[in-house]
């Protein structure tokens, strides 16, 4: 049967006597065609590097401080202006959230489908803005607002055209969001050759000083944005977030002529979908104890892997039978059908991504847990005593302007001091792996919601000691600064939890999946998000008489026993990581010899002429016949 395979194949291919006709019969004209061409690639491998930083990160510093300043004080606006209770106020900003990263989902797709990450973002970036002009609008015009409410008993709910408008602008914003944070970074990193600097060790960790970079902008959002909002106006305060974000916009396009804009490879989940269905339908076929004898297509997979195909990995193998070589994929016709039959590489992205999912359920089982801690730690800040001085209080939400200045100190000391020291005893480059990043990430949100429950507990026996119970606006003479230890071991926290997964993500994602695989996260994101509006609902609801989150009276409530069961949650979901982590296999990557310099990274959408999907070249039909043949 083999032999017969053979023979039909061979018959299909070029002749290479043919071939030597053809390139002897080259004329003066294709020679200088080739040469122009060159001179082409030439200046492709120019764009990208260094030069395109200031661009990205203004774009990127502009675009965090407008998201700060417009999300950090979020549950102050709508329990002091729109006067919605403590735990339906908590509820819509967390579905907000989990909305947000579902449109991340649509947004990767789109850009890494059809449109591109450059003009997604681009777009995407129109799209929000006039989101926060409309949310702007709602805070300067009076009809859009009740009436107020100082003592914040007895008060006027928003209406429901009120909250109509509101939800209107939460739409739109998520839409643009959606379209620019899942491909902002994975374009950031796209104008280096990432894989390069990390084998060589890298002067610098890309991932690092992105978040470093973000973390400016946050403190710029969390001091000036919040303070305005609470001394100036929420005109003013939503106004300047607007104006920033047109600035993001801006800054991106002008450097539009230095990008490397890395074409799209076709919908990553078709490919995934045709992975599963070839799969299925050689579930009866018997998979081959040589992996070489699975199909491997070069030229099919030239644009989706310009850093390296996939290697093959021995788990999973139920799916490597959508690689195996039948007759009929031979006798379909002179092209691959990639519903009947896919490359290794094709199949190996399929298991990256199921390989990453156990991690990502660990982040579901955090962001249950602590998606509302935001917004009840504000609330609490907001009961305690915020004077800095005799004639300076401190906003509410400006307090995880303390997260973000040690994280912006921890990064350097991260880059410099830790990792050349981990480096001496680990080998690794990085110092510790990604996933023992993580992991550290995930120990440190035990102790902090461990010293969110004692500091609570302080705060409400204080406020019983001075008969304030049943006094919701007042004071309780205790100061704010309590609350700082949990700030403190969240920015460190952040330092290896955020930081870490970006990097893995970027890193263990296949190369033409980035933003999508992003997105999946977000994915993730979201229903951790809606677990933890499922989760303060059942607590509200069947926490007994003395309710642990009660409408407006938060000294009535037991916000500390909340956080002792978001700290059990929290140790579970860490044990729950370190497993997964134990046994996560880390995607192999073949070599391929190019540029040292990120300057001079060429990508394979620049090189080659795009594949159509459904169609296979000479290489193709020669590689089916080499493993027929064997």
């Amino acid at each position: 049967m083999h032999r017969i395979l053979k023979s039909i194949l061979e018959s299909r291919e070029v002749k290479p006597t043919q071939k030597m006709v053809q390139d002897n019969t080259m004329t003066e004209n294709g020679e200088e065609e080739q040469r122009e061409t060159n001179t082409s690639n030439m200046k492709k491998q120019q764009l990208g590097g260094i030069k395109t930083i200031p661009f990205i990160f203004a774009n990127e510093i502009c675009d965090r401080f407008a998201n700060v300043g417009f999300h950090a004080n979020l549950i102050t606006y709508l329990t002091q202006e729109l006067n919605l209770p403590l735990v339906m106020a908590s509820n819509i900003l967390t579905n907000f959230s989990g909305t947000l990263s579902l449109m991340l989902l649509t947004g990767a797709v789109v850009a890494d489908s059809f449109a591109g990450r450059y003009r997604t973002i681009v777009a995407g970036g129109i799209i929000y803005e006039i989101g926060l002009l409309c949310m702007t609008a709602t805070a300067v015009l009076p009809h859009f607002r009740p009436p107020p409410c100082p003592t914040q008993e007895n008060c006027k709910q928003a209406s429901g055209p009120q909250l109509a408008a509101l939800y209107l602008s939460f739409l739109l914003t998520s839409l643009g969001v959606g379209a620019i944070r899942p491909s902002v970074i994975t374009f950031a990193a796209d104008q280096f050759n990432l894989n390069k600097l990390k084998k060589k060790g890298g002067k610098w960790n890309f991932f690092n000083w992105y978040n470093f970079g973000s973390g400016i902008s946050l403190l710029l959002g969390l001091t000036l944005v919040v303070y305005v909002q609470d001394h100036v106006g929420w005109g003013w305060g939503l106004g300047i977030p607007s104006i920033a974000f047109a600035f993001s916009v801006v800054a991106f396009v002008a450097g539009s002529k230095l990008y490397k804009k890395v074409k799209p490879g076709g919908s990553p989940l078709v490919r995934l979908g045709q992975v599963i269905v070839a799969a299925v339908r050689k579930r009866n076929a018997v998979l081959p104890n040589d992996s070489s004898l699975l199909y491997e297509n070069k030229e099919l997979d030239a644009r989706l892997s310009s850093n390296g195909r996939l290697l093959h990995t021995n788990q999973l193998r139920w799916l490597d039978r959508a690689a195996i070589v039948t007759d009929s994929d031979t006798r379909d016709s002179t092209q691959p059908n990639l519903w009947k039959i896919s490359t290794v590489h094709r199949v190996e992205e399929l298991k990256t991504i199921i390989r990453m999912l156990p991690i990502w359920g660990a982040a579901i089982l955090l962001l249950a847990a602590t998606s509302h801690s935001g917004s009840f730690t504000i609330l609490q800040a907001r009961t305690m005593d915020r004077h800095m001085s005799p004639s300076f209080k401190i906003p509410p939400a400006s307090l995880t302007v303390f997260t973000i200045l040690v994280m912006l100190a921890g990064i350097p000391l991260y880059d410099r001091i830790f990792v050349p020291f981990a480096r001496r005893y680990t080998g690794n480059p990085t110092g510790i792996t990604t996933l023992q990043r993580i992991g550290v990430g995930y120990g440190l949100n035990v102790f902090s919601t461990a010293c969110s429950a004692l500091i609570e507990a302080k705060r409400r026996k204080v406020a019983a000691h001075y008969n304030l119970l049943d006094k919701p606006t007042a004071v309780v003479p205790i100061s704010v600064f309590w609350l700082l230890p949990q700030y403190i071991i969240d920015g460190i926290g952040d330092i290896f939890w955020s930081a870490g997964n970006l990097e893995f993500l970027y890193d263990q994602a296949p190369e033409s999946m980035r933003s999508t695989t992003l997105a999946l996260y977000w994915l993730v994101v979201s229903v951790g998000n809606y677990l933890g509006t499922f989760m303060v609902t059942l607590v509200h609801k069947y926490s007994g008489d003395e309710n642990w989150l009660p409408d407006r009276n938060l000294n009535r409530g037991k916000l500390d026993h909340y956080y002792w069961l978001v700290c059990a949650l929290s140790a579970i979901t860490f044990i729950y990581f370190v497993i997964c982590a134990w046994f996560y296999t880390y995607k192999p990557l073949e070599d391929v010899p190019g540029s040292s310099s990120e300057e001079e990274v060429e990508l394979a959408a620049e090189r080659i002429q795009p594949v159509p999907s459904d169609d296979v070249d000479e290489n193709g039909r020669k590689e089916l016949a080499r493993i027929e043949n064997n």
